[in-house]
């Protein structure tokens, strides 16, 4: 069978040269006469794999010296414990909430202090992002924590919000290395990277060194104490080494074609097929407000569930899977990452045009 266009928001679609340059090397990584999968993370050859990888993502995203990049276990989900444990020092943290991951996030927060809403766009089910232009930051907040992109909804901060001097925090998941940021904004940034960067079982943290201490909530396990992992450089136990092998070898590729501004550049150029297609189409639309448009994730419906369920059934018969929106939204759902190539935009637009004759 050839491979389909995998429109998944995650585990998500990874470049073929790289899937293909890991089958490779799976019986034998680089004249070890072992695979990756087998090696120990306190092995010669393992060591060059992280330190390249880390190197490579530094490189890419321009990350100052001042912060520390962590390849950690436990996915997005187990940061939304760790960064209060570790950085909610007067108990109090300001969350805007833009959807799903945002609002688990602040509810998990709540464990460990005062957590204050200070916008949301539920109101319109997460179709927009707020004004963050003046918002009611906290005097005693300890960071402002956003959910940069909303994979289930579509949204993108274009802009990021004012913090009024408070520490940003941003999970990135689902823009990871979609476009250049600059690093110096944010307090930390995070991700899991079965989106747009590896296969899942890893999440990236990139965080400042000053708000790397022992002085963490008490009862904080030692695994889940930045410090632990920077110290030893996210060797402290045995990482996720496949899935950071593979992380690096994304790194390269990215590299390989331009770097953050390239990307940046194809991404929009991807996004601009399907939105284009949905701005005039008589049959779809998109769900988002055009100014807050993900580059990543685009969510659109017919307002029919049973054509939308017809839809998504004939698609995936023409080889694009995954197309099934989330329950909370409905309708279908194409995540557009880094490694989907143009030409499955393309794909989906036509087939969708087809739909629309076949279906008015």
């Amino acid at each position: 069978m050839s491979r389909v266009y995998n429109f998944s928001a995650g585990p998500a679609v990874l470049p073929e040269e790289v899937l293909k340059e890991a089958a490779a090397e799976m019986l034998d990584y680089n004249g070890t006469g072992m695979s990756v999968m087998e090696m120990s993370h306190r092995s010669k050859a393992f060591a060059e794999i992280i330190t390249a990888a880390e190197q490579d993502l530094r490189d890419l995203m321009q990350i100052p010296d001042n912060y520390k990049v962590l390849f950690l276990q436990g996915g997005a989900s187990q940061q939304f414990a760790m960064i209060p444990m570790n950085l909610m020092k007067n108990r109090v943290a300001d969350y805007i909430i833009t959807g799903q991951w945002a609002k688990k996030a602040a509810k998990e927060a709540e464990k460990y202090g005062k957590v204050n809403r200070i916008a949301s766009s539920e109101d319109r089910t997460f179709s927009y992002i707020p004004d963050c232009s003046d918002l009611p930051v906290s005097e005693d907040a300890d960071y402002v924590y956003i959910c940069e992109n909303n994979t289930i909804y579509g949204t993108k901060f274009k802009t990021l919000p004012n913090t009024k001097g408070k520490t940003l925090v941003a999970d990135v998941s689902s823009c990871f290395l979609s476009e250049p940021v600059d690093v110096t904004k944010y307090g930390l940034i995070y991700g899991g990277v079965q989106k747009n960067i590896g296969p899942a079982g890893v999440v990236i943290v990139i965080i400042r060194e000053d708000l790397i201490t022992e002085d963490v909530l008490p009862g904080t396990p030692t695994m889940l104490t930045y410090k632990t992992h920077a110290d030893a450089n996210s060797l402290y136990n045995t990482p996720p080494a496949y899935g950071i092998y593979i992380c690096g070898k994304v790194f390269k590729w990215i590299k390989s074609l331009g770097g953050l501004e390239a990307m940046k550049e194809r991404n929009e150029k991807k996004a601009k097929v399907l939105y284009d297609f949905l701005d005039q189409s008589r049959l779809f639309k998109g769900t988002v407000e055009k100014k807050d448009r993900s580059l990543m994730n685009v969510p659109f419906v017919t307002g029919d569930a049973d054509l939308d369920a017809k839809f998504v059934k004939e698609a995936k018969a023409a080889g694009l899977e995954n197309l099934k929106g989330h329950r909370t939204v409905g309708g279908m759902r194409a995540s557009i990452y880094n490694a989907m190539p143009y030409e499955g935009v393309v794909a989906l637009t036509d087939f969708m045009k087809k739909f629309e004759e076949e279906n008015l």
